[in-house]
């Protein structure tokens, strides 16, 4: 079976286990090259035309702003369709429990009819949040797996865990 991730990820300053501070590659993206690796998906990160702040506070200030206005900022490219592809692997950061607004202005133009569809996040301590409700309006007549979470600040060292997800069901 033919699959793809698909995903947002964060760069700048970041929320970790040991406070705020800079990474040059964001926990997802870690995350979703390592899926990619694991099972042989193609991938496709959500890259919005308007960067987000460098700045943690700033970042979830325009983050938070986007979700309570149901904002769909502008990416640089889009994904036309799902047609070859029988698995897609849907992942982003915990940003005010759901996944960042980028990523819902991606899989809200998708037909996701009777494709299976496995979420993961990055968290420092939300867990999967809202993303599975998030992943059930968006991704229409899916057959939606269990989500894995991955702590952030772990993420380079989770393959194991990353792995035995990718190989349920």
């Amino acid at each position: 079976m033919k699959s793809i991730v698909i995903y947002f990820s964060h760069t700048g300053e970041n929320y970790m286990e040991d406070g705020i501070r800079n990474i040059d590659k964001g926990n997802t993206e870690i995350v979703a090259e390592e899926i990619s690796k694991l099972v042989g998906a193609d991938l496709f990160k959500v890259e919005p035309v308007k960067e987000y702040p460098y700045d943690y506070h700033e970042c979830c200030s325009v983050a938070k702003e986007e979700l309570n206005n149901n904002a769909r900022p502008e990416v640089k490219k889009h994904l036309t369709n799902l047609d070859n592809y029988d698995v897609i692997y849907i992942g982003g950061p915990i940003w005010w429990s759901h996944y960042p607004c980028p990523l819902f202005t991606v899989l809200e133009s998708l037909d996701f009819t009777n494709k299976i569809v496995k979420p993961f996040s990055t968290h420092e301590g939300s867990g999967l949040g809202s993303i599975m409700e998030d992943v059930k309006k968006y991704c229409k007549n899916a057959i939606i797996k269990e989500g894995l979470a991955i702590h952030g600040s772990s993420a380079n060292s989770s393959k194991d865990k990353i792995g035995a997800w990718c190989n349920h069901d």
